[in-house]
C-alpha cells in the first residue's frame, strides 16, 4: 500500500462529482467519518455511487485500506490528534478546502485508488474517503490535464482552461455570469451544472449573442502596471479592458515603473502574470498573451503554437 500527497489536479475529486464525471473516473462510492466528542471514536457512513463496480475484491482492499490507516504504523486515521500530527508532518497535504484548510492524501492498491480529504477540526466530519477504479481515474485525469478547449461554431479555437477554471459569460444584455467549467473529454464539458458539447456550447453563445473569456486561476485578481503615457501605477482588474488610474507615482519613469513592480512583487505577482494581465486588459482576455504560460520567468514571451481542431 501507497500513500502520498494529494496533488492539485487530485484535490478536486475529493467532492462528489457529476455523474458523468464519476462515469468517467470510475467512482465506486465513498466512505465519510469522524472521530466522535472524545476525538477517539470511529463513526463511518458509506454512500454508493457504482454498485456495479463494489466488487469483492474492493470490498477487501476498501477495509485494508482503512485498517491500515487507523493502526499505529500510519495513524492517519487512528484518532483525531494523530490525523492532526499526520497532516502537520505532511505540509504539502494542505489545500484550501471549502471554508477552511484541508489535508489531502492518496493510497493506491493493485486495482483502486483512495482519495482522502481529512479535517481534523472538532464538530466537522474528520475524512471522506472516495474510492475509484484506479486505472480509468488515471486515465481521466492524464486526458483532464490536457484542458478545456473553448473554440468557434467552426472548430476554431479560442483559448483552452485547466480543469476547474472559470469562464466570465457577458449576455446581450451586458449581464455577467461567472461559471465553474469541468473536463468530460476532449469534447464535452460542463458549464456550471450544465453539459455539452464543445461545439452546441460555441453555438448556443453566438446565436444568442453572448461572449465568452476566460478567468483563469494562474493569473491573480489584479496586479500593478506601469502606465508610460501618464508616468503612474495604474490597476488592471482580472477579466476587465482597460486600467483604474492611481495618483501614484516616482519622479522619471524608470522610478514608477520599479514601484509598479515591487507592489507587484509584494504580492507574489511574477512577472509572467503581471505581462498577462496586462495583455489581457488590452487585447482580450481569451488572447494568447493573456495566458501566463506564454511568459518565461522574466516576463518575455515564449512561442505560442495555435492549432485549429477538425470534426
Amino acid at each position: 500500500m501507497k500513500i502520498r500527497p494529494l496533488n492539485t489536479d487530485e484535490q478536486k475529486y475529493t467532492y462528489t462529482q457529476s455523474t458523468q464525471i464519476e462515469g468517467q473516473t470510475g467512482c465506486i462510492g465513498h466512505l465519510r467519518g469522524d472521530f466522535g466528542t472524545g476525538g477517539k471514536e470511529f463513526f463511518t457512513s458509506w454512500f454508493d455511487r457504482r454498485r456495479d463496480l463494489k466488487t469483492d475484491q474492493f470490498k477487501s482492499e476498501l477495509d485494508e485500506v482503512i485498517n491500515a490507516l487507523r493502526s499505529k504504523e500510519y495513524g492517519l486515521l487512528k484518532s483525531r490528534s494523530d490525523m492532526s500530527q499526520y497532516a502537520n508532518n505532511c505540509p504539502n497535504s494542505a489545500f484550501e478546502g471549502s471554508y477552511t484548510t484541508e489535508y489531502g492524501f492518496r493510497v493506491d492498491t493493485e486495482k483502486h485508488a483512495f482519495l482522502i480529504r481529512c479535517n481534523p477540526t472538532r464538530g466537522d466530519y474528520n475524512f471522506y474517503c472516495y474510492c475509484f477504479v484506479r486505472e480509468w481515474l488515471d486515465q481521466h485525469l492524464e486526458k483532464a490535464s490536457r484542458g478545456i478547449r473553448f473554440i468557434t461554431s467552426d472548430y476554431k479555437e479560442k483559448f483552452i482552461i485547466p480543469d476547474g477554471d472559470k469562464i466570465r459569460i457577458t449576455l446581450s444584455d451586458g449581464e455577467q455570469l461567472d461559471r465553474t467549467c469541468r473536463y468530460i473529454d476532449d469534447y464535452h464539458l460542463e458549464v456550471g451544472n450544465n453539459l455539452y458539447h464543445i461545439c452546441e456550447f460555441a453555438e448556443r453563445m453566438e446565436q444568442n449573442g453572448n461572449t465568452v473569456i476566460p478567468l483563469r486561476s494562474s493569473l491573480p485578481e489584479q496586479c500593478y502596471i506601469f502606465v508610460q503615457t501618464e508616468n503612474c501605477v495604474g490597476i488592471v482588474k482580472k477579466g476587465e479592458s482597460g486600467f483604474y488610474r492611481t495618483e501614484i507615482k516616482g519622479g522619471k519613469p524608470s522610478e514608477t515603473n520599479a514601484i509598479a513592480n515591487k507592489m507587484n512583487e509584494k504580492l507574489g505577482i511574477s512577472k509572467g502574470q503581471t505581462e498577462a494581465m496586462k495583455a489581457g486588459s488590452m487585447f482580450g482576455w481569451g488572447a494568447p498573451a493573456a495566458d501566463p504560460k506564454n511568459y518565461d520567468e522574466n516576463g518575455i514571451p515564449v512561442k505560442i503554437k495555435n492549432k485549429d481542431y477538425e470534426r
